[in-house]
């Protein structure tokens, strides 16, 4: 290869897992084949460090583990803290409340607490298997809950409502916040520098990789920004196709073993010289 890859950076959900959240066998070997042949392989997610537990442990991840799409940058015991980057004060309440006036459900999230208002609320069950812990459930968020807050996520079904809100939240705040949709029905508001292209930057200048030797695989929109900044991107077969375009090749779905495939191809066989 003219490129020799020495780190693959996956996202998690719609990527390295199934829509039923887990690990395939395929892709287990895949990590194993890549840690065989010298390869550092990490993960990122907008899920909170806790949530990455279930991923984290059966992969034998050893390099720093980026949550809240960077808004917090852990180490692997998935207890130390390497960096964080909270919500500007003046964004946290006006962001809870633009989403309110979107129809959209607000689930707040410091370093360690997830709290929602309605704990039947669309997906909160579902994300709480997810991530395998409950939410503290609330009446409304006080003063002392909205001190550290390092993600706000909105929450609909509703297509045309969630693509209002992405746009109003990316008008109001412009470059001040990072929103963008981790999921069709998951609109994330994190700070600026909690992004997966500054998790691309942050793990280079930690495990000393230039970013032209690091592959990125994932299938959202926020996942564009860590393809920018890779040398080698891989899109999801599940990806819409305005995410594909952003990538260098793209695979089979996350319901087809898309992510080991990938890595056989790209990475492992040499073709993303």
């Amino acid at each position: 290869m003219s490129r020799k890859i020495e780190l693959v950076l996956a996202d998690v959900d719609g990527t390295l897992v199934t829509n039923e959240k887990e690990l395939t066998e395929g892709a287990k070997r895949a990590v194993a084949d890549l840690h065989k042949a010298g390869i550092k392989f990490a993960i990122t997610s907008g899920r909170p460090p806790r949530g990455m537990a279930m991923v984290s442990k059966p992969l034998g991840i050893d390099t720093p583990i980026a949550g809240f799409n960077g808004g917090v940058l852990i180490a692997p015991d998935l207890k130390t803290v390497i960096d964080s980057h909270d919500l500007p004060s003046e964004v946290i309440k006006r962001a809870i409340d633009l989403l309110g006036e979107h129809d959209l459900d607000a689930w707040v999230y410091t370093k360690r607490r997830w709290l929602v208002r309605d704990k039947l609320a669309p997906h909160v069950d579902r994300e709480a298997r997810t991530v395998q812990f409950d939410p503290e459930i609330i009446e409304d968020f006080s003063a002392d809950d909205l001190k550290t807050v390092v993600k706000i996520v909105g929450v609909t079904d509703d297509h045309e409502k969630m693509q209002q809100a992405l746009k109003a939240a990316q008008d109001e705040f412009g470059d001040n916040v990072a929103a963008s949709c981790s999921q069709p029905y998951y609109l994330d508001i994190t700070n600026a520098k909690a992004n997966k292209g500054a998790v691309v930057d942050s793990l280079s200048r930690i495990l000393k990789i230039e970013p032209d030797h690091i592959a990125t695989i994932g299938d959202m929109p926020n996942d564009v920004r860590m393809f920018k900044r890779s040398g080698v991107s891989i899109a999801m077969g599940n990806a819409d196709d305005t995410v594909k375009a952003h990538a260098k090749f793209a695979t089979d779905s996350n319901e087809h073993d898309g992510f080991a495939k990938a890595i056989r191809r790209f990475v492992l066989d040499g073709d993303g010289a």
